[in-house]
């Protein structure tokens, strides 16, 4: 057999040769290594990767695969259904390197495992290098036979050119480019004198940067074979930062101050342009909500891209209100509709579907713009999670300024993890971070440092004397009517119907679902029917987005409103109400609370109630438990009138993180093989058994942690609702099911996001016994009956009224 194929293109049977892909995709890795300064390692990696394609066994197989072999005429010919992902191509790329770079010693060795590692794991993601019960993955990889990887025939059989360019680029001057970055990752002055044991968690998060390169290069490359049109939308050249930097600046100067809050605004905005000409590093955006951060931040942004040469700003933020909310701002000053490129690229589970182009979901695959936003979800899942999807992504926070929003919803199991990632991407990839809030936790000064913390220097704090800013910005007064016993259900509607009547608007935060219900259902009847909302988790994202919006139209009307809601509405959620009554909680979600009151300085004095009910089932929220304990302990401890300054908020962290410092290592669930957490898997692996005997400097259990990360983070099962699109959705799936259409079926699973909602297992239990829950056609994907679904609470366990959805 005279030509070696590595793809065959479907539309048209075009065959991309092996030695085309391998010298493309060498090129594409080396180029995307060069961010850190190792193009020649990229390019060894990329010319490897799929050597094992060289076999006779995979060539018969994508062969018969594709029609190529006929099995009448070709003797080679195998049903090639029965071998799919079965045939070992990955190996002898790893086995070859592995082999060439061992024999420099100890060095050799490691650079070798690096290398050998990214390529072995180029389809399953980075493959453990101990396993959990101490098997050493790595070298039984490297150990296995000949037979199974076919190292040596894909040596006698490869293109001469690849071969000579591989033995060039594997020689002393390989080991010299990895020694120098590496010294600088184990030698990191910070990490040396203080931290130690993070060193083996910045080798292991340096490999995974690598393999990134040669994830994303891989794909490019045959995803543009594929799609030959692709090619056009990629981005190639860095961005010209002058043209946003213009519209914004031609923005803000069209931004005529109205009130003391305006001016304020301008003065946080001034700060950020000030500081956007430093070095790169970690700062801290310390702002009160309404403040004006969004554009602040965006500024600091553009300013210090072009200043540096960055390559792209990364906006993270916990939900999807905030980054929908986000981009529908920063679309409206930076894109026009005669741009040559996209500027912003919104990656989320709840997009519009006509913003779900096939150039959107090209570019979202590796992040591919110029200003992207999305959600802290993803943004971890890009750091510590398993497979190729997530990681392929990594790579572009090189050169970027990335902007956490709303930093302090960082859920606690990660903050070690996070402030590892974060402090290796500024070190050591050109990328600088702002951390912005209101509230803003101390992730530079934590109780185990040891673990990993924050480097934040003080003078990177981008406004002025924050405690100054606080103090003018202040525009609420917070009343303490916490009292012994609690609030009976009938005392909270009568302090929230007298403030509604006296304000206009009031907006109502309870910690529970149970109790937004409970407060809906008494003040229903009381106050006109328009006028009334109520939010919750328990409807999906479409539901309550229409409902935000209804609440911003009469609150911009001035028209009467009372919102029932739980927290979600806190952070990021731009909205104005004269009164707010907050149920105890965490002293921060307090103050985010208290950003939706008088947002806008327009009354004398905004006023901001807490209360504790007399009854709260809150023992499966820790995270609320323990808010409301310290809370409660600051309140008494402290006669200061302005618990929501930022001393106040300093002093609660300090709190709340000394209670929580166990957890922030994200231990492993109870059922693995040991006691352990997924920072050591991550590192050192130091309760591995068998890391005594492991001669390697690579120790990390990389797909054992990708799996459990994964495992965790999903507790809770999802079901679509039949609101509005829904129901059609609902229907038309259920149809095309029935007589399978992938393509179809696939796509309407796409735009499910925005109808669906997260239920807990007990919950799920119980509408399953309801036989409220219909699964379709066997596949996993489940929907509500639409009896279960009320247009006021959104998913109940309790029946509503009739059903019209089709049963599948």
């Amino acid at each position: 057999m005279n030509k070696i194929i590595a793809h065959v293109r479907s539309t048209d049977k075009k065959e991309q040769l092996l030695e085309q892909h391998l010298t493309e995709v060498s090129l594409i890795t080396g180029k995307l290594a060069s961010k850190i300064n190792m193009r020649n390692v990229g390019e060894l990696m990329g010319l490897m990767h799929d050597f094992g394609k060289y076999s006779q066994q995979f060539q018969n197989y994508i062969q018969s695969a594709t029609g190529i072999l006929n099995p009448d005429l070709d003797d080679d010919w195998i049903d090639a259904t029965k071998f799919k992902g079965k045939i070992d191509h990955s190996s002898a790329g790893a086995q070859w390197i592995w082999n060439k770079l061992k024999k420099f010693g100890g060095e050799g060795k490691l650079y070798g495992q690096i290398l050998a590692l990214c390529i072995a794991s180029h389809h399953s993601g980075l493959i453990d290098c101990l396993t959990p019960d101490g098997n050493d993955s790595f070298l039984n990889r490297m150990l296995k036979e000949d037979s199974l990887t076919n190292l040596k025939e894909c040596i006698k059989k490869a293109d001469l050119n690849i071969l000579d360019k591989a033995n060039k680029l594997v020689d002393k001057s390989i080991l010299i480019t990895m020694n120098t970055q590496i010294k600088k990752i184990c030698e990191d002055q910070i990490v040396q004198r203080l931290f130690p044991a993070i060193q083996p968690f910045y080798l292991g998060f340096w490999v995974r940067f690598l393999f990134s390169c040669l994830i994303d290069g891989d794909r490019i490359n045959s995803a543009d074979f594929e799609n030959p049109h692709y090619r056009s939308v990629r981005n190639d050249e860095k961005p010209c930062w002058d043209t946003p930097i213009s519209r914004l600046e031609i923005y803000l100067r069209s931004l005529k101050p109205k009130n003391t809050v305006d001016i304020i605004r301008r003065e946080i905005s001034d700060y950020c342009l000030t500081k956007a000409l430093f070095s790169q590093g970690i700062y801290s955006l310390s702002v009160p909500t309404g403040g004006g951060k969004t554009y602040a931040s965006l500024r600091f942004a553009l300013h210090h891209a072009k200043k540096h040469k960055l390559d792209r700003i990364i906006y993270v933020a916990p939900y999807t209100s905030i980054i929908d909310q986000n981009a529908q701002a920063i679309r409206s000053v930076i894109e026009h509709n005669d741009d040559h490129r996209q500027w912003i690229l919104e990656h989320h589970s709840n997009l519009e579907p006509e913003k779900l182009t096939w150039r959107n979901k090209l570019i979202s695959e590796n992040w591919d713009a110029p200003i992207i936003l999305i959600t802290m979800v993803q943004l971890l899942e890009t750091f510590f999670g398993g497979g190729t999807r997530g990681v392929r992504r990594l790579h572009q926070l090189a050169n970027s300024v990335i902007i956490f929003d709303e930093i302090q919803t960082l859920p606690v199991k990660y903050t070690h993890l996070f402030c590892n990632a974060v402090n290796f991407l500024t070190t050591h990839t050109k990328t600088s971070v702002v951390l912005c809030t209101a509230t803003q936790p101390l992730l530079d000064k934590l109780k185990i440092p040891g673990n990993g913390q924050l480097h934040i220097p003080v003078e990177n704090e981008i406004v002025k004397n924050k405690t100054s800013l606080f103090a003018k910005l202040k525009r609420v007064n917070l009343y303490n009517k916490i009292k012994l016993g609690g609030w009976k259900i009938n005392e909270i509607t009568q302090l929230i119907l007298d403030e509604y009547k006296k304000n206009n608007s009031c907006l109502v935060i309870a910690n529970t679902k149970a109790w937004t219900r409970k407060i809906f259902e008494y003040c229903y009847n009381h106050v006109p029917k328009d006028s009334i909302f109520h939010l919750s988790t328990n409807q999906c994202p479409a539901h309550r987005k229409k409902i935000l919006q209804q609440v911003k139209s009469r609150l911009k009307l001035k028209l009467p409103v009372l919102c029932i809601s739980t927290q979600l509405i806190e952070a990021g959620v731009d909205v104005d109400f004269s009164c707010v009554i907050r149920f105890l909680a965490g002293l921060d979600s307090i103050a985010q609370a208290a950003g939706r009151c008088n947002r806008n300085g327009i009354l004398s004095e905004g006023k901001v109630y807490i209360i504790n009910p007399d009854e709260e089932n809150i023992d499966l929220l820790p995270d609320i438990k323990l808010g409301k304990e310290i809370t409660e302990r600051i309140l008494s401890e402290y006669n200061d009138n302005d618990f929501l300054s930022p001393i106040q908020m300093e002093r609660y962290f300090e709190y709340y993180f000394y209670k929580r410092a166990s957890e922030m290592s994200y231990r492993l669930p109870k059922n693995h093989i040991r006691e352990d957490t997924l920072l050591n898997l991550l590192s050192y692996n130091e309760f591995n058994p068998g890391n005594q005997n492991h001669i390697y400097m690579l120790r990390q259990s990389f797909m054992s942690a990708g799996k459990i990360f994964e495992a965790i983070d999903a507790p809770t099962e999802s079901v679509i609702v039949p609101f509005e699109g829904g129901k059609e959705i609902i229907t038309e799936l259920c149809a095309v099911a029935k007589e399978f259409n992938a393509d179809r079926y696939y796509k309407l699973l796409m735009h499910t996001q925005k109808y669906s909602v997260n239920i807990f297992p007990h919950v799920y239990k119980k509408l399953f016994e309801k036989k409220a829950i219909q699964e379709i056609q066997q596949d996993g994907i489940h929907y509500l009956n639409e009896r279960f679904y009320d247009e006021n609470y959104g998913l109940s366990t309790e029946l509503i009224g009739k059903s019209d959805v089709m049963i599948c």
